[in-house]
């Protein structure tokens, strides 16, 4: 008996030796990094400058990959299968993590087991946004639109609980759209300058210089949360309506089994890039992004937080597994 307790606790002793030998000398090579959108928006944007500052004081590259597509759940699973090493790390919003698991039988993989939280990153402020040429300037006139006009107007968003709102609203207020499939932020963008999809509810960091051009109206602020850069521009519940209970964030990921030290050193470092006001401002606040770094332990709590509230929501939303 006390062989073997003694070769579990030279087993475990070992273990610990190689993970902190491996973040002794990590990195040492290129870290890829998998996103679950597609190029040009916001996390795809916002992981290569954070990848360059990390670059600069790690002495490696930080190489961006684009995995878009079904739900966010193909760069999330990417992310599960890849090598526990260090050498790949994941930038993914909360739907694949919260939401999807909820409203899909199956997506492949089990972010509770696959993924390991590194930090969060940042919040989205979302707004409604539709083409400038469709004709309404609030909600209600945007309803009304869709009621003279019903099967026609269709809308794009990324996050399941902007489209459980969605559907509320045609319940309730009968509105007639359609949701139609999103694969990135800049598709997104392109969908709704195009009028082959002229409703979006986004990341206002998406959709800036076009609002800015003239070329997108925003209607009202979907999470409640006013934006510093559109401060006229209501939330919904300003304008009579509930709306969704949620914010929708980015964090970092990395593969489950992915040694401890390096977790936390990726958490350092990225903790200690974002305190740079200058770095904040112009990559974070400019963009409509709200900063919300917290580190492993933190941010696991928020995940778990949250799927509590998305079993709410699905819930009373009367949905299952599809």
């Amino acid at each position: 008996m006390k062989k073997i307790l003694a070769l579990a606790v030279f087993a475990a002793a070992l273990g610990f030796a190689t993970a902190a030998s491996a973040a002794g000398d990590w990195p040492n090579r290129p870290v890829r990094v998998l996103t679950t959108t597609s190029p040009g928006g916001i996390s795809d944007v916002f992981m290569r400058v954070l990848g360059e500052e990390l670059r600069k004081r790690l002495g490696q590259n930080f190489v961006v990959e684009n995995r878009p597509g079904g739900m966010q759940n193909v760069g999330a699973r990417a992310c599960t299968e890849a090598k526990p090493d260090g050498y790949t790390i994941c930038i993914i919003n909360a739907d694949p993590i919260v939401y999807n698991p909820l409203l899909l039988k199956n997506i492949g993989f089990d972010p509770q087991t696959g993924l390991q939280p590194i930090t969060n990153l940042f919040h989205l402020i979302q707004v409604l946004v539709i083409n400038a040429n469709l004709k309404a300037n609030t909600i209600d006139e945007l309803i009304a639109l869709s009621k003279k006009q019903p099967g026609t107007l269709s809308y794009l968003t990324a996050a399941p609980p902007l489209a459980l709102y969605m559907d509320t609203l045609k319940k309730e207020k009968g509105a007639d759209w359609v949701r139609v499939p999103f694969k990135g932020g800049g598709e997104a963008v392109n969908a709704v300058l195009g009028g082959s999809t002229p409703i979006a509810l986004i990341g206002e960091g998406n959709v800036i210089g076009q609002i800015n051009a003239g070329k997108m109206r925003e209607l009202v602020m979907v999470n409640n949360m006013h934006s510093p850069l559109y401060p006229k521009v209501p939330t919904l519940a300003e304008t009579g309506y509930k709306g969704p209970p949620s914010h929708t964030w980015y964090g970092l990921f990395a593969p489950h089994g992915t040694p401890k030290p390096i977790v936390d050193r990726i958490a350092k470092e990225v903790a200690d890039i974002m305190r740079d006001p200058a770095f904040t401002e112009k990559n974070l606040t400019a963009r409509s992004l709200v900063p919300d770094v917290n580190g492993p332990e933190a941010f696991a709590k928020q995940i778990d937080e949250d799927r509590a509230i998305a079993r709410q929501v699905v819930k009373g939303a009367g949905l299952t597994p599809q």
